[in-house]
């Protein structure tokens, strides 16, 4: 495994992180709806006051809400927070100066002169892997993000990336894409050992997949909305290994459902950044790190979960 550079050793030092996507979308989340601008700033406290510092949002979320109502927050506390945002690649935009310009955009909205992660949200279908790190290199060199990082990264893009970054001095910082106990993708195309090969941090969104990895969720009560649609075939697959997860969160305490799941992410080397609408939510995800499932227990979660994608298509 490559050494983990100055700059992106922050990063490795984080268990586990809160996801803003959830602030300010109607589409997926019912924001306005399932919850308000009082109860998403509650879920931030209450993350706060447990130890989760680590935030992240981007430029598309709520359509730039979610980076103004974190800004909002910054403003009224005195705890460190690590902010992260980022560049949606719409395909208008052509060329790298379009970069650093969505990344003053971002830092208008949050409020701040730098972030501590900016990342590239989606590999682009009119830029090129090289030509998007190299508007990043210009991020860096203007002292507007203290890391660089992609997201919804392959093994290709991924390497042709941090190959355009190295030839500036600068690491490729982090990894962040679909990763949870039921879409371990990652892991079975090479994305995850290569991140640790690397020594880029691998960040899980979708960690709890939308809610299902909670309990709350089933056949006869699915998902609101277009989740419901969504999983529907996957809701078939669960009862097992809910009933697993259950059982071993028995073994440590009643820890719950979700906290199991994060755990088990946290113990693969990735970094979980469960999303919150509420400070109920925020607190269950803070109990997912600080402790460890044991390696029997792993290898359960592993069989149970192992082609459980598959069978579900």
């Amino acid at each position: 495994m490559t050494e983990v550079s100055n700059e992106t050793r922050f990063l490795h030092a984080i268990e586990i992180g809160l996801g803003a996507w959830q602030w300010g979308d109607r589409l997926v989340w019912g924001y306005g709806q399932t919850h308000t601008d009082k109860e998403i700033r509650e879920s931030f406290d209450v993350s706060l006051s447990l130890g989760v510092r680590f935030i992240d949002t981007a430029e598309i979320y709520g359509s730039g809400y979610s980076e103004r109502l974190l800004g909002e927050f910054l403003k009224e506390t005195e705890q460190p927070v690590l902010v992260a945002t980022k560049f949606f690649p719409w395909p208008w935009k052509i060329t790298k100066g379009f970069i650093p310009r969505a990344l003053k955009g971002s830092l208008e909205r949050i409020g701040v002169e730098a972030v501590d992660l900016y990342q590239i949200h989606w590999p682009s279908v009119t830029m090129s892997p090289e030509t998007m790190m190299e508007g990043m290199v210009e991020c860096v060199k203007r002292g507007m993000t203290r890391t660089v990082g992609v997201s919804n990264f392959g093994e290709k893009h991924l390497i042709r990336a941090y190959t355009t970054l190295a030839r500036h001095g600068i690491p490729l910082a982090s990894n962040q894409v679909h990763y949870s106990l039921l879409n371990r993708e990652v892991e079975k195309n090479g994305t995850l050992a290569r991140c640790k090969e690397l020594g880029i941090r691998l960040i899980a969104y979708s960690p709890l997949e939308k809610g299902l990895l909670t309990g709350k969720y089933s056949l006869e009560n699915p998902p609101p909305g277009v989740r419901g649609s969504q999983y529907s075939d996957l809701l078939k697959k669960l009862p097992p290994v809910m009933k697993l997860i259950t059982d071993i969160g028995l073994e440590h305490g009643n820890k719950t459902a979700a906290q199991v799941a994060l755990n088990w992410l946290i113990c693969k080397g990735a970094l979980p950044i469960p999303g919150a609408k509420n400070s109920k939510q925020a607190e269950n995800n803070a109990g997912g790190a600080g402790w460890r499932l044991t390696e029997e227990e792993l290898i359960k979660l592993d069989e149970a979960t192992d082609r459980i994608r598959e069978h579900s298509k």
